[in-house]
């Protein structure tokens, strides 16, 4: 608990992680680990060999988030920071990748005190910039698996803000969802409020787009496949009696498949361009849809070695057990790993749940609404966050490696 107090008061934002990655390295060093850093920029690489068998990667993000903390902890974070846009805010542990990091030492720890009863290779890894979606791209491109054994199971966990503090489960299949970010800039002809017959409104247009959009989850996609398609920000206009030239729309994107991926950012385009025409744009002022790098793919937990770790788990939890989970259309770059060879790697990633059983039994009586990850005010119960996901993580590999 003092190594996740020192975590969570001195959060590092994504891309600038050196203290964060040296306390995990000196750590891992400490265990036994041989310890490379530096790994896709600030990326921590522990490896343990210990015979022949399997290989394991276990992996914990390192980042926080440009969020000014509001839990009125005693060791909250007073730290400030400069994010990669360039804005300085407060800086904050609210996705509790602290207790993330504490869970992972913990797991160095006992896998390393228990080598009598395993055999293979573990490859332990820090992982930046999880927050923004290119960590572990990052740490792959600077060759995680070429530098280091490749290994045959990806092992992680997150934590939970909507199950109760120390219990276990994970989705069988889908986890985290594709996340792509959408612009759409689109075009009118401005003019005099008071005369909107001389002009093509983009408001209006961009409105009727919105609208649209909608229909791409309940007209176009099987029900049973979940989509997410929301507008989170329109910008138009500068003043009352003004039509502007142009608005500017900003969409996340969240879908599972590739092939429903696909069908949606082409629906963007084709629904902004044909209520385009309808307004009575033409080209070249059609909307210019841009989709930014994509920000996560999808995040696959194996389902028949899922389902069998979590039988194995269900025993040793006891009733800290949750079971399988629901998927979510959260984003998280976990995936990448078992996405670098997927007919080769299987991969889990768990939630461990972090809030106190007293909050969550009032949420569900009194509908008292609980802090949500990224929130200001997220505070889990990290002791029982780190010792649930430890054991998760370390009963896991011991599993795979056992003799």
């Amino acid at each position: 608990m003092e190594i996740y107090r020192d975590l969570h008061a001195h959060p590092e934002l994504s891309l600038q992680e050196k203290r964060t990655a040296a306390i995990m390295a000196g750590a891992a060093r400490k265990a036994g680990f041989t310890v490379t850093e530096g790994v896709g920029g600030t990326g921590v690489v522990a490896v343990l060999r210990n015979g022949e068998g399997p290989t394991v990667l276990i992996r914990s993000d390192m980042d926080g988030l440009p969020v000014t903390e509001q839990t009125g902890l005693p060791f909250a974070s007073k730290v400030k920071g400069v994010s990669t846009a360039g804005v300085e805010s407060g800086v904050m542990h609210a996705c509790g990748h602290d207790t993330h990091m504490t869970a992972w030492i913990e797991t160095a720890r006992l896998l390393a005190a228990r080598k009598d009863q395993w055999s293979g290779t573990l490859v332990m890894i820090g992982q930046p910039a999880e927050e923004l979606g290119v960590g572990a791209r990052a740490m792959l491109a600077d060759g995680l698996y070429t530098r280091f054994p490749k290994p045959d199971y990806a092992l992680a966990f997150h934590d939970s803000a909507g199950l109760e503090a120390g219990k276990v489960g994970a989705a069988l299949g889908w986890a985290f969802a594709n996340v792509d970010s959408v612009d759409i800039l689109v075009k009118g002809r401005g003019g005099h409020g008071a005369y909107p017959h001389t002009t093509i409104d983009p408001i209006v247009l961009g409105s009727a787009i919105v609208m649209r959009l909608q229909t791409l989850a309940s007209r176009e996609i099987d029900p049973k496949d979940p989509v997410v398609v929301t507008v989170g920000s329109f910008h138009a206009g500068t003043k009352h009696n003004i039509i502007p030239d142009q608005a500017k729309l900003e969409l996340t994107v969240r879908s599972y498949s590739d092939e429903t991926r696909k069908h949606l950012l082409e629906g963007i385009s084709r629904i902004a361009r044909g209520e385009a025409l309808a307004s009575g744009v033409a080209e070249p002022d059609l909307p210019v849809v841009g989709v930014k790098e994509l920000y996560t793919r999808a995040t696959w937990n194996t389902p028949d070695f899922t389902e069998k770790e979590l039988t194995h788990l269900q025993g040793a939890l006891g009733d800290r057990w949750a079971g399988v989970l629901p998927s979510v259309m959260g984003g998280e770059d976990f995936g990448e790993y078992r996405l670098a060879d997927p007919d080769a790697i299987r991969s889990i990633i768990f939630w461990v749940g972090g809030v106190p059983a007293k909050a969550m039994a009032e949420a569900k009586a009194n509908g008292t609404p609980l802090p949500s990850l990224h929130s200001a005010s997220w505070a889990p119960e990290a002791d029982k966050v780190i010792a649930s996901g430890a054991q998760a993580l370390t009963l896991t590999a011991l599993d795979i490696l056992k003799k």
